[in-house]
């Protein structure tokens, strides 16, 4: 008989949840663009595209898949570039490759998970490193003019750590009661979706 999940492991989920849930309301709330409410204008915006919600929680749900520190290790790079990449699309500095990276980084982490596909540390670092760039540059390319940089930076960062959360709890709780193949099965769903993004 399998033991109940304790309550520390799915708290941060339930939190997550909570939160993405509360907040989207009072967004919606706002009507007018303006520093007041930058922060939550981008929290959101993760949460408006399909695309964007795949990733993120994929890369929890890769992430989960290591050992040890390797667990935080891939969604802090991926927050820290990601900034790093929304900064230069705030600046408006032209970047053809955007947009298709975000659509091979739901191929290709939709393909790692299925497979369950274990590469060295130094590619994984890479492959997160491209596509967190691809998805921050496209969030700051995106940023109205009317919302200060910090506020919106700071929405998007903390939207992709709490999708981040809720694939690596995600993943915990599969391999707890479901065992793995729904984390395979949900890369193949990510990785198909990535594929269809792909045909003009």
């Amino acid at each position: 008989m399998k033991k109940p999940l304790p309550p520390v492991k799915f708290f941060p989920l339930l939190l997550s949840i909570a939160l993405l849930l509360i907040t989207s309301p009072l967004v919606f709330a706002h009507t007018g663009d303006g520093p007041h409410n930058g922060w939550l204008h981008e929290f959101t915006h993760p949460l408006s595209e399909l695309d964007h919600i795949l990733a993120m929680v994929a890369i929890g749900l890769w992430a989960a898949q290591g050992h040890g520190r390797i667990v935080w290790l891939f969604p802090l790079i991926f927050v820290v570039v990601m900034g790093l990449g929304g900064l230069l699309g705030m600046i408006a500095l032209l970047l053809a490759f955007a947009e298709y990276g975000i659509m091979f980084s739901l191929v290709i982490l939709g393909a790692l998970l299925a497979w369950r596909k274990h590469l060295p540390l130094s590619v994984n670092v890479l492959l997160i490193v491209l596509f967190a760039f691809s998805h921050g540059y496209a969030h700051g390319s995106e940023m109205p003019s009317s919302i200060s940089l910090p506020s919106y930076a700071a929405g998007f960062m903390l939207a992709t750590m709490l999708l981040h959360l809720c694939g690596i709890d995600l993943a915990l709780l599969c391999k707890k009661f479901a065992g793995t193949r729904w984390i395979r099965f949900s890369g193949i769903i990510i990785g198909v979706y990535g594929g269809f993004l792909l045909i003009p």
